[in-house]
């Protein structure tokens, strides 16, 4: 009898935990995980036009400045004001691959230009832009900041540098929810000359050079150009910006007068890549140049958070931390790589040459991770004699790996974890496996693509990014991972 007490203090902690487990829906046997399918019924009767993500939250925590993060297509009605949760669904996976095509092809003429110049003057000439470029329906998640005074949407994007907003007045822009940012109204708003350092930095940000303005003293015009045919021009500004509660001085900003692509109704875009007209480095005296988000799914409702500076006390994660180093990139600098060491299907780990062997660029803007052909053909291999009990179904798109769980409640899954040099472990939620062409489950597709040729490079996506806490940590220069279901609470 007094053994069975001794054992209580320790057994109330498992049940717990085994409760939170049924809760969320996915239990853990071993090296699967049990899906159900329920959860995503929702998304039939989804209607994103009742949907706003204007005015979303904010708080400080323990010197951290926390923001909440939404999916845009549950806030915006979809990629082009599609309404039909298929067709979205769809319609991202072939923007998803204009995007890395673009990526890819960009990467290639860097390279070549970089053998033939080492000069900045070289890329401006060549036009090559060093943003996220090509497709920008593909990016996803958006956060409220305050500017000039005003509450603005923005997109998310750690493959982007330069942060820009539309303006007043606009020669051409896209249709956006909330107005236009008019720097009249803006006692604050001052525009940068052209013989600025940050003038000058665009080159290395955005792949062409600040453009001075007919007016006196000349201002600093800007061109972002991207692989779709999407672009931003106006002229280069500074302007208090609020982080939440945190106010920044004199930020930088590109003042949109001419903008076209799909943007998705967001007032603009934040740039959080590496160069120093980022936004990571323009506070980095406030936050350190550190940064961390948790990406939330598309559930109704749902919300992750950007979280600037602080520590790991103010997050919300259930396993330990792992870190890796940031890969050096000089052809692609402004850009955050990893080295990809080994995969992991339902604990049998893959054997390839191909993996240490170069870097993997980790983003936030595209959907779809890709994996040089023998190391996905291996994965893909291993995941489907895991998963041969379950009926086939035609490929998709880019997705070449697809299955009929429609007449299934509930699945075990094999679960998919990516190592990283240093014993850095990423494992890949269960909301981050399957890609849901079809609502019903009749075309559920493993969320993971080959690239086109081995030479290419290598890129860890949002979609398998989902309820992990991603964390960038750039005077360090290293990047950790641990899993947290995203929630902003």
């Amino acid at each position: 009898m007094f053994k069975t007490m001794s054992l209580l203090p320790f057994m109330f902690p498992l049940l717990v935990f085994l409760l939170l487990i049924l809760v969320n829906g996915v239990h853990c046997f071993g090296d699967k995980n049990l899906l159900k399918l329920q959860q995503y019924q929702w998304m039939q009767k989804w209607d994103a036009s009742t949907s706003s993500c204007l005015s979303q939250k904010s708080r400080k925590e323990k010197g951290a400045t926390i923001l909440e993060m939404k999916h845009r297509e549950y806030c915006y009605g979809g990629i082009s004001g599609i309404k039909d949760w298929n067709k979205l669904l769809q319609k991202s996976l072939i923007l998803d691959d204009g995007r890395v095509q673009s990526l890819q092809a960009r990467i290639k003429n860097m390279a070549s230009s970089s053998s033939s110049s080492k000069t900045e003057d070289t890329v401006s000439d060549k036009g090559i832009p060093l943003t996220s470029g090509a497709e920008l329906g593909t990016l996803n998640y958006i956060v409220t900041v305050e500017l000039g005074g005003r509450e603005m949407t923005v997109i998310v994007d750690t493959g982007s540098d330069l942060t820009w907003v539309q303006c007043q007045p606009c020669k051409s822009c896209y249709d956006q929810q909330e107005p236009l940012f008019n720097p009249s109204a803006s006692p604050s708003f001052q525009t940068v000359l052209c013989n600025s350092s940050d003038c000058q930095s665009l080159a290395f940000a955005t792949g062409n050079t600040g453009i001075c303005g007919n007016n006196h003293p000349p201002s600093c015009n800007y061109v972002v150009s991207y692989g779709d045919g999407s672009y931003t021009r106006g002229e280069l500004a500074h302007d208090h910006l609020s982080l939440g509660k945190t106010p920044v001085d004199n930020f930088v900003f590109g003042c949109g007068r001419n903008n076209k692509g799909l943007f998705g109704g967001a007032s603009g875009l934040m740039g959080l890549g590496r160069s120093s007209i980022s936004l990571v480095s323009q506070t980095s005296a406030i936050f350190g140049g550190f940064f961390s988000y948790c990406l939330p799914s598309t559930q109704a409702g749902a919300s992750g958070s950007l979280v600037l500076g602080g520590n790991s006390s103010v997050y919300n994660t259930s396993s330990p931390i792992s870190y890796t180093r940031m890969i050096p990139n000089p052809q692609l600098p402004t850009f955050y790589f990893l080295n990809l060491t080994g995969i992991s299907v339902g604990g049998v780990r893959l054997q390839d040459s191909g993996f240490g062997q170069k870097g993997m660029l980790t983003d936030s803007g595209t959907v779809i991770t890709r994996l040089p052909p023998t190391i996905y053909k291996a994965l893909k291999a291993e995941f489907v004699k895991q998963f041969a009990s379950f009926p086939s179904a035609p490929a998709f798109s880019i997705l070449d790996t697809c299955f009929n769980l429609s007449a299934y409640q509930e699945v075990e899954v094999p679960t998919i974890k990516l190592q990283f040099e240093g014993n850095a472990e990423m494992t890949v939620d269960i909301a981050g496996v399957f890609y849901f062409v079809k609502t019903d489950a009749s075309q559920v597709c493993l969320a993971l693509a080959s690239l086109a040729f081995e030479d290419e490079i290598g890129i860890i996506a949002n979609y398998q990014q989902r309820n992990q806490r991603i964390i960038y940590d750039t005077k360090e220069s290293k990047l950790g991972f641990a899993q947290e279901t995203c929630s902003f609470k």
